[in-house]
């Protein structure tokens, strides 16, 4: 009961804090970690009070859910769950994320072959609209067409101030197989298996996902639940876990470590900061070897230009960055990691197989008009980040445009954390935009909130 008149309390300063936004002034939430890499416009507007949003509300282990609020990081999340040997059906891969940014932004992991994205496993949810009320969203009921819009919608239609998730049960450890492919349709012809069955190699699978480091290497990790593992590895100390599978063909972690596995060195980012020489990382404190502290490091690097001001001083020339997710249905998966490979050439690549999430009962999928993938359709999230140069007569963006055209080629679509450039006309068909503005008419009828569009592409 006190949670629950803490949270009411918390709601209440959120509105507070709305109501004392001039109008025309924008509004944000006042945040202290991002996972975007959208520039964002600065502002003479403090921002929303979202203190005391920031927690778990309730655990049910018998009924499998939970009441989370929107400002809840997965790392608190994970730790409340955990405890009852549960976890959300789906934890994207970096500690800092917040349940309501993963649902109204998106979200991807190694379970999405089977459960699909995070606000897939939501029940219902609480929005602070834009007309500054609080709204229950559920599937069915007079406010479905916000629960189906609210995913993909980027703050633009309210933010989440409490969700109901569903959970799975775990087990101590997850036993990996990683397993390596020479030719990219075999990898494919796998996972398309693994989808089908799952499981591989007569062992059942769990959790998917996978690396290719160059169109000849590439390797799928296959994890499995299991209580009975043999002695598991570590990969936050010396050890950097996306060099293991060049290294091992069998591996294990504890559950916790495999949640946080890509966490620890930002995938593989983190050695643009030194932190994978030896030397660096014996001395660069274990708690800030994190997704959090090298993302302030990025932004430092924005703000200040502190590298790109020594690379004109040696003579290099101007960088492009290009930090993408990309959805390609699996049968193109193939064809476009080579095209990426040709034209882009960025190294190594994540690889995430995902299918929206089979219907428990009778009926169809439920499909997400914002982010409109086909139902029955598997699709590899391809995520790549790091930048190129710019070539000599070429223009900042003009890769991530060429990437934009590939990735519509293919039938996929783009996850819109980062930079984007489509114009207009081609952002509202590829993202739902005649659907959006009806819903935002409805609950944001003055528009006070940022609109989609404006949030992903527009610069200001």
């Amino acid at each position: 009961m006190r949670a629950l008149r803490d949270h009411e309390q918390a709601v209440d300063t959120l509105r507070r804090s709305y109501s004392a936004v001039p109008p025309g002034q924008p509004v944000r939430l006042a945040k202290r970690t991002s996972n975007l890499f959208r520039p964002r416009t600065a502002t003479g507007s403090p921002g929303l009070d979202v203190s005391g949003l920031d927690g778990v509300l309730a655990v049910d282990p018998h009924a499998r859910i939970a009441d989370v609020q929107g400002m809840c990081t997965y790392e608190d999340l994970v730790d409340a769950t955990l405890r009852h040997g549960l976890m959300p059906l789906v934890v994207p891969q970096l500690r800092t994320i917040t349940l309501g940014g993963a649902v109204t932004g998106l979200g991807i992991e190694s379970t999405s072959f089977h459960n699909g994205l995070p606000h897939e496993s939501v029940r219902e949810l609480d929005v602070l609209t834009g007309a500054n009320e609080i709204v229950t969203a559920r599937p069915d009921g007079p406010h479905a067409d916000l629960f189906v819009t609210f995913p993909n919608s980027l703050g633009s239609l309210g933010y989440a101030t409490r969700l109901r998730i569903e959970l799975q049960p775990v087990c101590h450890a997850v036993a990996l197989r990683n397993v390596r492919f020479t030719r990219l349709e075999e990898l494919t012809d796998a996972i398309g298996e693994v989808i089908a069955k799952g499981q591989w190699d007569g062992q059942p699978v769990d959790a998917m996902d996978g690396v290719m480091f160059s169109p000849g290497e590439a390797y799928l990790v296959l994890g499995t639940f299991t209580d009975d593992a043999p002695p598991l590895s570590d990969y936050t100390g010396q050890a950097i876990y996306y060099r293991s599978l060049r290294e091992r063909t069998h591996d294990a972690l504890s559950t916790y470590h495999y949640l946080w596995r890509w966490d620890t060195d930002w995938f593989w980012c983190s050695s643009a900061f030194g932190v994978q020489h030896p030397v660096v990382r014996r001395l660069w404190p274990a708690r800030w070897r994190r997704s959090d502290v090298y993302h302030r490091l990025v932004r430092f690097e924005h703000r200040h230009q502190v590298a790109a001001r020594v690379d004109r001083w040696r003579g290099r020339p101007a960088r492009e960055r290009v930090v993408q997710d990309v959805e390609i249905p699996l049968d193109g998966t193939a064809d476009f990691l080579r095209w990426f490979a040709e034209h882009v050439g960025m190294t190594p690549v994540w690889l995430c197989p995902l299918r929206l999430r089979e219907p428990s009962g009778p009926g169809s999928a439920r499909t997400w008009p914002l982010y409109p993938l086909r139902p029955g359709q598997s699709y590899v999230n391809i995520g790549f980040w790091g930048s190129v140069p710019i070539a000599e007569g070429a223009a900042d963006g003009d890769v991530n445009r060429s990437i934009e055209r590939a990735v519509s080629e293919a039938g996929g679509h783009k996850s819109l954390y980062s930079d984007a450039y489509y114009d207009r006309a081609a952002f509202d068909r590829l993202y739902g935009g005649e659907t959006w503005r009806a819903v935002k008419d409805r609950y944001d009828p003055d528009h006070r909130l940022t609109g989609l569009y404006e949030k992903a592409v527009a610069r200001k």
